[in-house]
């Protein structure tokens, strides 16, 4: 079982509930080491005095904020002594609706389970009342020496702590990006047809459906490096959609929506649709074999043809260029 990374008492009103706090989520990054190129030599950081160029046990290291003409130094015990609470508390200001709360302020989630069987009524009550009415509990608490806004919610029975970012921490996008459109205003036909493309590419949402495919990729370069070999590169950018383009991009994308393709199968033309009407009419005689239609592959993206390229076996391929390997593969069924 995980350790909470913070122990201590939330209260409400006059209830008090012991509980730990533990992290919800986990990276899954691959970790690089620093060599020094043409060696197999680790590179490794150290605290080192910048007048003596003497290294600096952790033990004999203060922190020292800057006022400009001197440093005012701060020592670990005395941060912890005018924590609140002594970073031991946890408690509710107020209750909110959770739309009130805008994405933005949201940034890392914990799981808060109760500290003993004995207090599961409690945590249960909690949990209960705030799926019932909908709200989430507004508070501050210390965590490593850092004042903490959260907010408490339920979730699929049990209790999260969410981590907020203060209000002067949010950034004005208007001073932030100064390209942004202003008073620009797409035509009503501009706006139907990608209102239409939205509802062509909606879908259900299903977290596990994604993963992490440039960390799949990082993988195999290494796979292929201590193998001595070789791996596809990624496909360039798309080129910007220009504004006397916009309109035939948006018609070719809910095209593309729509097609079989893309939809597993369940988009049907109407030639398609009439064609097997006219089959259940007049069932047929004898069945004419013929053979299968060719895949055009000029609709595949350069990562689907490097896999065809690489299960035809083509030399080469890893070095190839999008259209390389469509002309090799073409040239390969002849």
């Amino acid at each position: 079982m995980a350790r909470p990374v913070w122990a201590g008492n939330l209260s409400f009103g006059l209830v008090s509930l012991p509980v730990g706090l533990y992290t919800a989520t986990d990276r899954h990054t691959i970790h690089f080491h620093q060599l020094q190129r043409g060696t197999s030599d680790r590179i490794r950081n150290r605290r080192v005095n910048e007048r003596t160029g003497d290294e600096v046990e952790l033990d004999d290291i203060v922190k020292g904020f800057d006022t400009g003409e001197e440093y005012v130094l701060v020592e670990p015990e005395e941060l912890d002594e005018i924590a609140p609470g002594r970073s031991r508390s946890l408690e509710i200001a107020g209750f909110v609706d959770l739309a009130e709360v805008d994405p933005i302020f949201f940034d890392k989630t914990y799981y808060l389970g109760p500290r003993g069987s004995e207090y599961g009524k409690v945590y249960s009550l909690l949990e209960q009342a705030l799926a019932k009415a909908g709200k989430a509990g507004i508070a501050t608490f210390v965590m490593r020496q850092h004042e903490y806004l959260v907010a408490l919610k339920s979730e699929n029975g049990l209790l999260t702590l969410h981590t907020l970012h203060w209000a002067d921490e949010i950034r004005d996008p208007k001073k932030e990006i100064d390209t942004l459109p202003g008073k620009a205003k797409a035509s009503e036909k501009e706006l139907k047809m990608a209102e239409q493309l939205i509802k062509a590419m909606s879908m259900t949402w299903d977290p596990g459906e994604f993963h992490d495919t440039f960390e799949e990729k990082v993988a195999a370069l290494i796979e292929a490096k201590r193998a001595g070999e070789t791996v596809e590169k990624a496909e360039p950018t798309a080129e910007p959609t220009g504004v006397v383009d916009l309109m035939e991009a948006l018609r070719a994308s809910v095209e593309r929506a729509g097609s079989p393709k893309r939809t597993g199968g369940k988009a049907t033309s109407r030639k398609a649709a009439v064609s097997s009407k006219a089959a259940a009419k007049n069932p047929p005689g004898k069945k004419r074999i013929r053979s299968a239609p060719k895949e055009d592959l000029s609709e595949l993206s350069k990562a689907d043809l490097y896999k065809k390229a690489a299960a035809a076996n083509l030399p080469g391929r890893s070095q190839m260029s999008r259209s390389d390997l469509l002309k090799a593969l073409a040239a390969s069924r002849t």
